[in-house]
């Protein structure tokens, strides 16, 4: 079957089109496309070549990208206008932000297709803009041609693609064009004798009879408006149209015979053509609605908050109201979207979205903020316990899985709370108080909330001092590694070494881990710096082993962060190997925390350690879940008692009873026991005689820099004892 033509210009054959595009290869395929279609198509490559060609040549359509370097498509449709108005304009563009379309049907284009097209959907576009510019042309030709021809009249008025229409005095239509059933649905005979209001939308109505008796209407001065009118029956949807009416005097309009469509314009008052703009008033509200909200969860978007925010301040200021905001940030959904992908870090997000509207009230605004954090705002609260309803309320929906394919996942949200006008009267000060109380929750643990308090602000300025000194910190190695020898409570000879962080801060000294890590850990520095220590304890322990400790194990706690990362295993162990550590007498230290969290991604990271000889310890054993299923089940070697326990071991046995359970169930699994904080000889007897097999603490000093284990592991007995004695 043969092609569709396209449309001819009835006085110059084939219509003449104009390609604009910077892009050679670009413009020579489009243009290729179109000539295939029997157009008459010339190239420009780029904008000044276009505005070149349209001075000395004539268009009927022109085809342009809008980024173009020198002359753009802008200034190329500016140049058309001038030159050659009657040239129609379609923009083809990969540009599609708001302003830049708004800007270019502004300026007269008709038509806005977004690159890459469809071949079929680009040329019914041209075709229906070719066909469209040959109706107006033949529309002008027409015109002039009225007063000597009413037949022709009656043609052009029925074969427009507007609705044309006549009312009486009253508002009654006494002449409608048959385009109306095709736009409406109604037949133009059904629709004369009745008053117009009767196809106007409710919504519509006042405006619409207003328009009509406005004083100030006149042929000169038609009425413009848009409105909505009502299709018959329920078929479609309420259609939205450009209005423009003018009145006509009796003298102007004598006409009493018949025409086509319906009535014949007898006692005409009013003249009118409505044009339907449906989809241009949808494409901006698509335009509108991409500008103001989250595409992927449909939330409204941080503009869109702003917005409403300081709109909720002027009414709260006004009536002497109170009003929170909440900024939430995900928990673990990192490391969900980097171990599942994308896709499902997106499901995820509507997943959660969904959950977290059911918590709302009405008048409530949930925004999305940006990557895996929300923002919601609630108007007029009592105080600090109406928000923290709400705020329990999203904790507790988001605590029940997720199911991402075959996945089952856990996310956990931390809220931060700022009550207006306690903790701020604008919108930035609101915003940035919710989310400096939001990273208070997330050093605490994380899945729970807190109000702003001054203090945190405080907190703040000190945390981000603190930050840029330790980004300074990791670029000059101004960190330093310090070891806690581990030691035979049977033999008191050292077996191992764990290694611990020290910061030789410029100003304020020697810092411990308990000043630092929670930032590090926070402002996802933790991995650089957990490289160096690891980096560093490795040559000095490796030196010592092959100094002749060839049975010295290093120890290393490991960042919860570090775990749970999808390339943990492999960035360990690329560590290891360029360092030459021999990957045996290395053990890693993890909580119980960690491993619940997600029991099946970390058994799997663990197995793959333990295949190299990569010893694994549970540390701080007793304050988290102790599970006796997962220790059976996982590669584990040792146990390390909590310090706070040891202390316990006082006067009698039922101050110790949770390490006698401890160290018996370690028997039990045939798993190593450490018992860490180590201060007296009492609890170093009391742990001999339970069979604990390593201790370590400050009995045998503090941990130190290399200089001074060096002394220990040359003469071990005259060091330790005058440690333990000292």
């Amino acid at each position: 079957m043969a092609p569709d033509q396209p449309n001819k210009h009835t006085l110059h054959g084939a219509a003449r089109i104009l390609v604009v595009d910077d892009e050679p290869r670009l413009a020579s395929a489009l243009s290729t496309l179109l000539r295939s279609c029997g157009y008459d198509v010339t190239e420009a490559h780029g904008g000044k070549q276009a505005c070149e060609l349209a001075d000395t040549l004539r268009f009927d359509l022109a085809l342009l990208d809008l980024r173009m370097p020198e002359v753009d498509g802008f200034a190329v449709m500016s140049h058309l206008n001038s030159r050659q108005p009657e040239c129609a304009i379609i923009v083809i563009s990969g540009e599609s932000s708001f302003t830049a379309v708004s800007r270019a049907l502004r300026r007269g284009a008709l038509d806005y297709v977004r690159k890459p097209f469809d071949p079929e959907e680009l040329i019914a576009t041209v075709k229906g803009v070719i066909g469209k510019q040959s109706l107006l042309k033949a529309h002008e030709d027409i015109q002039v041609r009225l007063e000597k021809s009413e037949a022709l009249h009656r043609y052009i008025v029925n074969s427009s693609p507007d609705i044309v229409f006549m009312l009486d005095a009253k508002g009654h239509f006494c002449f409608i064009n048959s385009k109306v059933e095709s736009l409406l649905g109604y037949k133009p005979a059904e629709l004369c004798g009745k008053h117009f209001r009767n196809i106007l939308d409710e919504r519509d109505l006042a405006r619409g009879v207003y328009a009509l008796n406005a004083p100030d209407i006149s042929a000169d001065n038609p009425r413009t408006l848009e409105i909505r009118l009502k299709t018959r029956g329920s078929r479609r949807a309420t259609r939205h149209f450009e209005i423009t009416a003018f009145p006509i005097s009796p003298q102007a309009w004598t006409h009493n015979g018949s025409t086509n469509g319906g009535g014949n314009g007898q006692n005409a008052s009013y003249y009118g053509t409505a044009r339907d703009v449906t989809e241009r008033k949808e494409a901006e509200a698509f335009i509108n609605f991409q500008a103001y909200h989250d595409l992927l969860t449909r939330l409204p978007n941080r503009a869109l908050f702003k917005d409403r925010l300081e709109l909720a301040i002027t009414h709260a200021r006004r009536g002497h109201q109170k009003l929170a905001v909440m900024f939430l940030d995900l928990d673990r959904f990192k490391i969900i979207n980097d171990t599942l992908g994308h896709a499902m870090g997106d499901r995820l997000l509507q997943a959660v979205t969904q959950r977290l509207e059911g918590c709302l009230r009405k008048g409530d605004t949930l925004s999305r903020f940006g990557g895996d954090e929300f923002t919601l705002l609630l108007p007029s609260v009592h105080g600090h316990e109406d928000a923290s309803q709400i705020a329990r309320k999203l904790i507790k929906t988001l605590k029940a899985p997720f199911l991402l394919g075959e996945h089952e996942v856990y996310v956990g949200v931390s809220i931060g709370i700022a009550i207006y006008p306690e903790a701020g009267c604008s919108m930035d000060q609101l915003i940035q108080n919710a989310d400096i109380a939001m990273y208070h929750v997330k050093a605490r643990g994380k899945d729970s909330y807190r109000f702003y308090s001054e203090s945190m602000s405080i907190d703040s300025t000190h945390r981000l001092l603190l930050e840029r000194d330790l980004r300074i910190a990791l670029e000059k190695k101004e960190l330093r590694v310090f070891y806690q020898p581990q030691v035979c409570a049977r033999t008191d000879q050292i077996v191992g070494l764990e290694a611990l962080v020290r910061w030789q801060h410029p100003e304020r000294g020697l810092l411990y881990p308990r000043d630092f890590l929670s930032l590090a850990e926070e402002t996802k520095l933790i991995g650089l710096l957990s490289e160096q220590v690891l980096d560093q304890a490795c040559r000095d322990v490796g030196q010592w082993i092959r100094a002749g400790h060839k049975d010295l194990r290093l120890a290393v706690n490991l960042s919860p962060i570090e775990v749970e990362h999808p390339r943990f295993v492999e960035t360990l162990i690329e560590r290891v190997n360029a360092n030459r550590f021999p990957p045996a007498n290395l053990e890693i230290e993890i909580t119980e925390n960690v491993i619940m969290n997600d029991l099946e991604q970390i058994s799997q990271k663990l197995r793959e350690l333990a295949n190299i000889g990569v010893r694994i310890a549970i540390d701080d054993f007793g304050t988290g879940y102790s599970s006796l299923n997962y220790l059976h089940r996982l590669p584990i070697h040792t146990l390390k008692v909590d310090q706070s326990f040891v202390k316990a071991i006082r006067s009698g046995v039922d101050d110790a009873c949770i390490v006698n359970a401890i160290v018996a169930m370690a028997h039990g699994l045939k798993l190593e026991i450490v018992a860490e904080g180590v201060e007296t000889e009492k609890q170093l007897d009391y742990l001999r005689a339970l069979g604990c097999h390593q201790v370590q603490g400050f009995f045998y000093g503090p941990a130190q820099p290399a200089a001074e284990i060096s002394k220990l592991l040359t003469h071990p007995k005259t060091e330790m004892a005058a440690t333990a004695s000292s």
